[in-house]
């Protein structure tokens, strides 16, 4: 998750030195089109993966949400800047903690709940509506966190069933099928250095949807999300250093407000979950 990260913020500083004349959509699908050489490794365990009708449906389903999510996401980070689109992506594992209780059926104690409030304030601080406007740029953002939250669901689900290399590929495939029809509707015809940089773009964001499934694996989700939140110093280093943008206090606060929301969260999770897995001690004899 640390290296998911460092390749998400690689992804964003890309996208946003493109600048706009690429549309969104069609930014994204050029990211996930010239993303398709990488699935050619993962060609046998595709094929040698037996797709049920429920694999299928869930596959599409995270396509569709995703594919969503990236449009949304491409149009954000050519709006705002990088720590506040950071900052605010850190809502999708607030929204991925609400979504496993309501369909994982994982138990929403009044500990996460105070948890999730938390971070809602830090996002309305990072946000001020009232006393600057709120531009389409972070609604868009909002509207991505949220969509990624559910993605990240259906990613821990069929992590659980097929290999990494599967989730990944297929996710690349239905994302790419979502977004061709709304990338034809607004094409503008990319120059060699547009697509070396969305090649560049689809290179870091197929790394980091592999490593992050690896995590995704290896341990529970509430334990892997809070390492992302590291990707808000780099951003704002980064913004600073290369977009020249301004370091802001409140989306310093309100990111840390959710940081601490997360990070209390996970706390509690792993306290639940020791207490739950340590063994009586005439068991530890067995």
């Amino acid at each position: 998750m640390l290296f998911t990260g460092l390749c998400f913020v690689a992804v964003t500083a890309l996208v946003k030195f493109l600048g706009p004349r690429i549309p969104a959509a069609e930014a994204a699908f050029l990211r996930y089109a010239l993303g398709l050489v990488f699935l050619l490794p993962m060609l046998r365990p595709m094929l040698n993966t037996r797709f049920t009708g429920r694999l299928v449906g869930l596959f599409a389903l995270r396509g569709v949400l995703h594919a969503g999510g990236v449009m949304l996401w491409f149009f954000a980070m050519t709006q705002i800047p990088l720590a506040e689109l950071t900052a605010l992506n850190y809502l999708s594992p607030v929204f991925v903690t609400i979504g496993a209780a309501v369909f994982l059926g994982e138990k929403l104690a009044i500990r996460r709940i105070a948890a999730v409030t938390v971070a809602l304030v830090g996002a309305i601080i990072i946000l001020r509506p009232g006393f600057r406007e709120v531009s389409p740029g972070h609604l868009a953002m909002i509207c991505t966190a949220t969509v990624f939250g559910g993605s990240y669901l259906l990613a821990k689900v069929l992590a659980d069933e097929v290999s990494p290399s599967v989730v990944v590929g297929m996710l690349s495939i239905w994302v790419t099928a979502g977004l061709a029809p709304f990338a034809a509707a607004v094409w503008v015809a990319p120059n060699l250095h547009e697509l070396a940089i969305l090649f560049a773009v689809a290179c870091f964001a197929t790394t980091g949807h592999f490593t992050m499934t690896l995590a995704l694996r290896a341990a529970p989700i509430m334990v892997t999300q809070p390492v992302t939140f590291l990707q808000l110093v780099w951003a704002m280093l980064l913004g600073a250093a290369v977009f020249g943008e301004s370091l802001d206090v409140w989306v310093v606060f309100g990111g840390g407000l959710i940081l601490a929301s997360i990070t209390f969260i996970t706390w509690r999770e792993a306290v639940v979950r020791r207490r739950s897995i340590t063994p009586i001690t005439p068991a530890t004899k067995v």
